[in-house]
């Protein structure tokens, strides 16, 4: 994970500051080869630990809308393209990326031995029953689902997070007797959290970070991304944050946006 310390203004390595909190990128080992998603393009690279392997993923890449290729190097033009690589994988995508071609590589199956293969170098590494979901995923016309997850430290961090922000550097609502029984959805409370200077830095910060870095998780096959705020209860300073930076993202039309908050008690019904 990469840490960002918000009152530095500094992380550990290049990437963006945010300041107010801090925040946790994870990151997967991955092959370093560029990837294609481009101009509506998705071309996907099938590998697996045999040739039967190979052609049952294709086949169900097609069955989804892709279009089978022989070459890796031929012109995608537009649409979604899978290539079966069963031979001299190494090779071939070792020429890919001398010549700027972009991909994503999925391996079926276990480990075929190869140094340098397709399972080394597999973005996804999936079996037959996950084979037509990620192909629905990876389309070049499929929404990103990202979702935006309120949650208390006490709990635990949400798993598969891939940010967590936390929020416990702003002033707390609780502290404040007619706000103390509301959550963050209540308007009141929201106001107190979102009117904070720090919490209008933190949230623009986001914005501009998540501009620069969706396109890349997308171009990568990732098509789920969780954001998640956490503060002491989960209830006020995260929810509040939570469902305002999920309000700013639904406006993009290439996204789909949920929210969760994991530790707000359900209203009681009488």
């Amino acid at each position: 994970m990469i840490a960002f310390s918000a009152w530095s203004g500094k992380a550990r390595t290049d990437c963006l500051p945010l300041p107010c909190a801090f925040v946790w990128l994870k990151v997967t080992a991955q092959s370093t080869s560029s990837l294609w998603y481009k101009d509506r393009v998705t071309l996907v690279v099938i590998g697996g630990s045999t040739e039967e392997r190979v052609e049952k993923a294709v086949r169900a890449f097609e069955a989804e809308g892709f279009r089978r290729a022989s070459d890796i190097t031929e012109d995608p033009k537009e649409g979604d393209v899978v290539v079966p690589l069963s031979v001299r994988a190494a090779a071939v995508l070792d020429q890919a990326d001398r010549d700027g071609i972009r991909y994503v590589v999925v391996h079926h199956g276990p480990d075929d031995g190869r140094k340098n293969g397709t399972y080394r170098r597999a973005h996804h590494r999936v079996e037959a029953p996950q084979l037509a979901e990620l192909a629905r995923r990876l389309g070049a016309d499929q929404k990103m689902l990202v979702r935006c997850v309120a949650f208390a430290f006490k709990e635990g961090i949400p798993k598969d997070s891939a940010f967590v922000v936390d929020a416990r550097c702003l002033a707390n609502p609780y502290w404040g007797e007619d706000l103390r029984d509301l959550d963050g959805r209540d308007p009141r409370v929201a106001r107190f959290v979102l009117d904070q200077l720090e919490a209008t830095a933190l949230l623009g910060s986001l914005e501009q970070m998540l501009s620069a870095l969706l396109p890349a998780y997308r171009a990568r096959g990732r098509m789920e991304l969780t954001l998640a705020f956490g503060c002491n209860g989960g209830r006020q300073r995260s929810v509040a944050l939570a469902t305002e930076l999920a309000r700013r993202l639904q406006r993009r039309a290439d996204l789909e946006v949920g929210v969760e908050l994991r530790d707000v008690e359900p209203p009681t019904v009488e």
